[in-house]
């Protein structure tokens, strides 16, 4: 299952990390809508508001359907169906659609029919995996492995052919696959809201939980499940499987509130002495980058920052054990962490 995510980074920094090319080959930025209902959070859950991607062509009759909308909408898929005034008295599950049962449920069936099919954004997701002995839960991010770039300079110069294959550099956003509808409430107010289709989990995260989200891993994956104009829904299905394209490491548990929106949320714990690693000087930026950009002190008008800001964690594969307690070292991670040990630690935020 897919049950809370991370997705912090401002509206306009989240397009330009969302850079396409539509059906003539043009780089394009997608268009916002309802921009003013997104709220950058490291710690989101079912009920909350969600950036997706989607066609053009579902708000635009005889639009193209290449062209993709950014749109923030509420995850835990409502049917257009449902008679209730109140969405929240839908009475059973649907933050989460398993592939296996997908054409077997009314509430699935339909709007996939009817090609509403979106790409819910992250910057990854969590998963808790349970100890066999002590029955406690460890966290864990897992997200994209993050390749090493070229910095591209002036980025914001994205009205130039130039700079367009450089628009964005840094964090490789994770790209899962969804089902949304569109629910009208008895005072006419239209209610689009979102399901993560869930496969069977990969081998590196079996050991952690069984289920994991349906990743479209690369552009082409992620064109095709959108343009419902030119995919069949058969042909669309295909794409729906596990990757083994994934890396994660584990967190503390100050993600498990979930009133808890902070950088910690995705910060790498060492599990072998069950507390955070101390920042080198790399570390202390990333973390200094996250705390400025935290959703809580974004300005709405303030430009965003070039970047060369923005955190590069080190992709990474941890070894696979039953008991968290028993993990080996964090690999490339903990390198990473420790490279620069001699410089002086940061302090770290205060959130419990």
């Amino acid at each position: 299952m897919c049950g809370r995510t991370s997705c912090h980074l401002p509206k306009d920094v989240l397009a330009r990390a969302c850079a396409y090319r539509d059906r003539q080959g043009r780089q394009r930025l997608p268009e916002w809508k309802d921009a003013d209902k997104y709220c950058p959070s490291y710690n989101k859950s079912p009920q909350s508001s969600s950036p997706v991607l989607l066609s053009r062509l579902h708000f635009e009759k005889g639009a193209d359907s290449s062209e993709r909308i950014i749109a923030p909408m509420r995850w835990g898929l409502v049917p257009s169906w449902f008679k209730e005034s109140d969405p929240s008295k839908l009475k059973f599950n649907t933050s989460n659609c398993r592939s296996d049962t997908i054409m077997e449920k009314c509430s699935f069936k339909v709007p996939l029919g009817k090609g509403r099919r979106c790409v819910v954004l992250a910057d990854g997701f969590y998963e808790w995996q349970r100890c066999e002995v002590t029955s406690e839960r460890q966290p864990y991010f897992i997200y994209f492995p993050q390749a090493k770039t070229e910095k591209s300079g002036n980025v914001g110069a994205v009205d130039s052919p130039e700079h367009w294959e450089k628009v964005w550099d840094n964090w490789r956003l994770l790209t899962m696959a969804g089902i949304f509808d569109c629910w009208e409430s008895p005072e006419g107010e239209l209610l689009y809201s979102y399901t993560i289709i869930t496969v069977d989990s990969c081998k590196s995260l079996n050991d952690i939980h069984p289920r994991m989200p349906a990743i479209l891993d690369g552009e082409e994956e992620v064109s095709k499940w959108l343009d419902f104009g030119e995919v069949s829904t058969r042909e669309a299905l295909k794409l729906i499987h596990p990757t083994e394209n994934i890396a994660f490491h584990p967190v503390s548990c100050v993600v498990n509130n979930t009133r808890n929106n902070t950088p910690e949320c995705l910060a790498p714990l060492n599990l072998l002495v069950k507390k955070e690693l101390k920042a080198s000087g790399s570390s202390q930026k990333m973390m200094q980058w996250l705390a400025t950009k935290s959703p809580k002190k974004e300005e709405p008008k303030t430009p965003p920052k070039a970047e060369s800001d923005v955190p590069q964690w080190s992709s990474q594969v941890l070894q696979k054990s039953p008991l968290p307690t028993k993990r080996g070292g964090a690999g490339l991670l903990e390198r990473w962490l420790k490279q620069e040990k001699e410089e002086p630690v940061a302090k770290r935020p205060h959130n419990q």
